[in-house]
């Protein structure tokens, strides 16, 4: 996805020629210029899609704020992704992300005690650990590719913090890629997406049921453990339920953190301010923020009004699709100064990348922590990252990510030892 700031944003812009849901708009496109265009002119547009579907684009940070805050006014339990669009989620009720409070506070809680910042932060030196193992290519001076090597982060997290193998890192991360993209080229089997879709999913439930029936017999201090011994509204979790959330807590990491660091480097590569901030490490929690706000790698987030409801003098009816585009939010000039600047320094930084309200990341302690500590690594270990290549997006209305991002990059001489260790260090 191109972000720039958006040419002739005040002038006439054709709304009907703008198909927000074709991963291609994101992959070759500049949706940020749509955005800016309908946060001026139309803020709640009806967006058709085909003959009988249709959504509502929301597009203004407080809209946005108020829709996934609101569960009484806006269900996330009919689908939260366009993918669903005109279906009703069979995870309703029984997903997290796709139960609204009081039951999804009661699944939530023991989840969200488990990923407490000071328990994530147990786990800070073993990630610091592998981000170096994953960044020591840059030890050759050859150009390696950047966003194939972040990508593998928060599969490497989650996979501690869920207790799976490291061998299976890989194939998760492929087919958590091939859910969030079917549509990209890379990742599409045979040319067909819906079947990519279902290919993994199959493959992922499966492959978590096997895990599930293990850890039944060898509980551990892991979050399938947690999910298999607790209990919602006096009964323990079904394997269903168990399964479906297993499938999102991987996919919500798998979605968040890659795509941030790409995105921020994207946009700092060759210029002063990428000097400065690896100049000026005590910037790293400031730049950290900056970075999920630009980036912000969940591209939307659906819900269905429950009432009939006034937005901006638009009618939307109880039953109506609504969608909120966070990277347009978090580009509201009304929220951000001078939004389509990267600043380092951005105090207050309220983005809503991790979503808003009762179903804002339960991960995102585990996100900061992991984009923290890769930043931290970049910025005291690294004197340089420069462009090698093309970068290219990912095809996918759903994340706003780079896949391939060639770059070369030269460590600093006291950093060296370190990352060669890592390097040689068994994946755990």
């Amino acid at each position: 996805m191109i972000i720039t700031r958006p040419e002739g944003g005040s002038g006439a812009f054709d709304f009907a020629a703008v198909d927000l849901v074709d991963p291609t708009t994101y992959t070759h496109g500049d949706p940020h210029a749509v955005w800016d265009a309908m946060r001026r002119h139309d803020p709640v547009c009806w967006h058709p899609v085909g003959d009988d579907l249709g959504f509502w684009s929301i597009t203004k940070y407080e809209d946005a704020s108020w829709v996934l805050r609101d569960h009484t006014v806006f269900t996330s339990q009919r689908g939260t992704l366009l993918n669903l669009l005109g279906k009703d989620d069979p995870a309703g009720g029984r997903q997290m992300a796709a139960t609204d409070p009081p039951r999804h506070t009661r699944m939530r809680e023991p989840l969200q005690r488990a990923l407490t910042i000071k328990s994530v932060e147990k786990s800070a030196e073993r990630i610091r650990q592998e981000v170096r193992r994953l960044l020591s290519p840059a030890l050759t001076g050859k150009p390696f590719d950047f966003a194939e090597t972040v990508t593998q982060l928060p599969m490497a997290v989650t996979g501690m913090l869920m207790g799976l193998p490291p061998e299976d890192w890989p194939l998760l991360t492929r087919l958590t890629v091939m859910s969030i993209a079917p549509d990209d080229p890379e990742f599409t089997v045979n040319g067909d997406a819906e079947a990519t879709l279902q290919l993994a999913h199959r493959e992922l439930f499966a492959y978590f049921s096997d895990i599930v029936r293990h850890r039944q017999s060898e509980l551990d201090d892991g979050l399938i453990s947690l999910l298999l011994t607790m209990e919602v509204d006096g009964r323990k979790l079904s394997l269903g339920e168990i399964l479906s959330n297993c499938y999102s807590l991987l996919l919500g990491a798998n979605v968040t953190t890659p795509y941030v660091p790409t995105a921020a480097f994207a946009e700092l590569m060759g210029t002063s301010l990428l000097e400065e901030w690896l100049t000026t490490p005590e910037l790293v929690g400031s730049g950290t923020e900056e970075a999920l706000r630009w980036a912000s790698p969940a591209n939307h987030f659906m819900r269905y009004a429950v009432k009939d409801v006034t937005l901006r003098g638009k009618t939307i009816r109880s039953g109506d699709a609504v969608v909120v585009w966070l990277g347009s939010a978090n580009r509201d000039e009304e929220a951000f100064p001078d939004p389509f600047r990267f600043d380092l320094r951005r105090r207050p930084n309220r983005h809503i990348a991790f979503g808003s309200g009762a179903h804002y990341c339960v991960g995102h302690t585990v996100a900061r922590v992991s984009l923290r500590i890769l930043f931290e690594e970049l910025l005291t270990g690294f004197s340089s990252v420069e462009s090698a290549g093309p970068v290219e997006h990912l095809s996918s209305n759903f994340v706003a990510g780079i896949k391939h991002m060639p770059v070369t990059a030269a460590l600093k001489p006291e950093a060296e030892p370190l990352f060669a260790a890592a390097r040689t260090e068994p994946v755990r």
